[in-house]
């Protein structure tokens, strides 16, 4: 017994003292692959076709990643922050950092007459109606354009920020008349456009839900809200599938001037949504660093199929070179469906050379770059090409005298702004900025390019102005238009007034009445 017990015991110890550590080496080795990153040959297998270089790791930029975490504020620190608020802006768009959120606002009094408070260049507006106030009470109400992202509401990856969040103060205000809160979206489909809101204070943690309040409209590319109280709102992508997901996002390439002896120049490529306030978010954020935005920008369709986005550089001019490692970036694809404003910069520097050699000196005034961009699985389909130049000869720090036009009539602020809401929305009949201009002399070619303004509304109001027309015969124009709700303001404005000089007829003049062909009178009785 004792010599079959050896005879079995051996083996087994044979097999322990070799298989133990066979079976250490080889955990050690897979908890070194899973433990060690990839190498560069397995990133070049899932990177995209017609890659030729390894694409980097996207670098962190601060709004990609968490929100910093900032102290709880106190209870004086919130009460200066809501009335800084409510601080007097003349009817001004002001920006400012206050309890480290980026915001952009405006403030005005509002009495029985109602107003309207607009962001300038950021296609925000506020309408509070005749009657929305009783009469002898005065409200203090300001808008407020929220630019950090830690108040947009956390998203799934099929969910894609559209809009900016929109704050109205004070929070739990209430009107006898709804109010129309209007702001721009980026959703190629209006349908899937969900208006969201936090009936919350803007110091506090978000509670984001659909509204689901019965007159939201969300047209083409605009959402417009009737507001009983005011609130935060913004707007929220949902689609049934991800190819039905898809918005528009505007390229925008920055840089900094090309002065004489500068051996580098970096460029900036911004993936903003395509509405006014990303672009003036990137704008306000090129400042400091003296960044210029170059050329216009240009639409990019950007789809809900999870691929991340590449930048590719094609082309240098000669006598410059890329100092990046690799001439192609990548940004993930949730920076972008959640609307963070990410961007991604390419440094050049000029090629060591004769400094004698004029050829190569003048090679080197100017620089002119090609760039593709493309989302993942997607660049065989469809590709944007990005051109930037820049030349010595450019002078941007002191720009060339403007020559003062005549003077001219200029429309009040509280009802430019006014008639600027009310006309800038596009109308299926055409009875909108359109039918004004047409009536102010504009050919089609014309009005074509006031739709690509930021306002076209307000460039034909300016247009209006430029011309010396008095608030009378932009009476008898809108009359004519049959935009009775335009009139009907203007006359407002006009009662107002009475203690203003007046014409014969008893109507007063907001500066000097100059004739159209005949004496336009306006008819008191509408």
């Amino acid at each position: 017994h004792n010599h079959i017990a050896y005879s079995v015991h051996l083996p087994l110890q044979l097999l322990l003292l070799v298989g133990v550590p066979v079976a250490t080496v080889l955990l050690l080795v897979q908890c070194l692959r899973w433990g060690c990153p990839r190498s560069r040959h397995q990133e070049e297998s899932e990177a995209p076709q017609d890659v030729e270089e390894p694409v980097p790791e996207a670098f962190s930029l601060p709004d990609d990643d968490a929100p910093r975490q900032y102290l709880p504020a106190t209870l004086t620190e919130m009460a200066n922050f809501y009335q800084e608020l409510l601080t007097p802006t003349e009817g001004r768009t002001v920006i400012r950092q206050v309890m480290n959120k980026l915001l952009v606002f405006a403030w005005r009094e509002v009495d029985h007459q109602g107003g309207c408070l607009l962001l300038k260049d950021v296609g925000i507006s506020l309408f509070i109606p005749p009657g929305a106030v009783a009469l002898g009470r005065r409200e203090q109400v300001s808008l407020v354009l929220v630019w950090d992202l830690s108040d947009a509401p956390t998203l799934l990856s099929t969910q894609a920020l559209v809009s900016p969040v929109v704050a109205c103060s004070p929070h739990g205000a209430s009107f006898l008349k709804p109010c129309t809160l209007t702001f721009k979206h980026c959703a190629q489909n209006s349908s899937y456009a969900c208006i969201y809101s936090s009936n919350t204070a803007l110091l506090d943690d978000k509670i984001w839900k659909p509204l689901g309040q019965p007159g939201a409209h969300t047209s083409r590319d605009e959402c417009r809200i009737p507001l009983s109280h005011f609130s935060l709102y913004t707007c929220v992508l949902e689609a049934p599938n991800e190819y039905d997901a898809r918005k528009w996002l505007q390229l925008a390439v920055f840089c900094s001037a090309l002065v004489p002896g500068q051996s580098h120049l970096q460029l900036r490529v911004y993936f903003l949504n395509n509405t006014p306030c990303a672009l003036q978010w990137a704008m306000t954020n090129e400042e400091p660093y003296g960044g210029r935005l170059r050329g216009p920008c240009q639409l990019f369709d950007f789809m809900g199929t999870r691929g991340d986005q590449y930048l590719k550089l094609k082309y240098i001019s000669e006598g410059w070179e890329n100092v990046d490692d690799s001439s192609c970036q990548m940004v993930p694809y949730l920076h972008i469906w959640h609307g963070k404003c990410p961007f991604r910069s390419f440094c050049f520097k000029k090629k060591a050379g004769n400094s004698k050699d004029e050829d190569n000196a003048a090679l080197t005034n100017e620089i002119i770059v090609t760039m593709h961009t493309f989302q993942n699985g997607l660049e065989t389909k469809y590709m944007e090409i990005l051109r930037f130049q820049a030349s010595e000869e450019e002078t941007w720090a002191v720009p060339p005298p403007v020559s003062r036009p005549a003077p001219c009539n200029r429309l009040p602020p509280e009802l430019f702004e006014q008639l600027q809401m009310l006309l800038e929305p596009n109308s299926i009949t055409g009875n909108d900025w359109r039918k004004l201009a047409s009536h102010l002399g504009l050919c089609g070619m014309k009005i074509r390019f006031l739709s690509c303004q930021r306002s076209p509304a307000a460039a034909v109001l300016e247009l209006f102005e430029e011309q010396n027309g008095s608030l009378q015969e932009l009476h008898y124009l809108m009359t004519s238009m049959e935009r009775l709700d335009c009139a009907s303001a203007i006359q407002v404005y006009l009662n107002s007034k009475q203690g203003q000089p007046s014409t014969p007829s008893g109507t007063p003049v907001i500066a000097h009445k100059i004739e159209f062909g005949e004496n336009l009178e306006l008819d008191v009785k509408l």
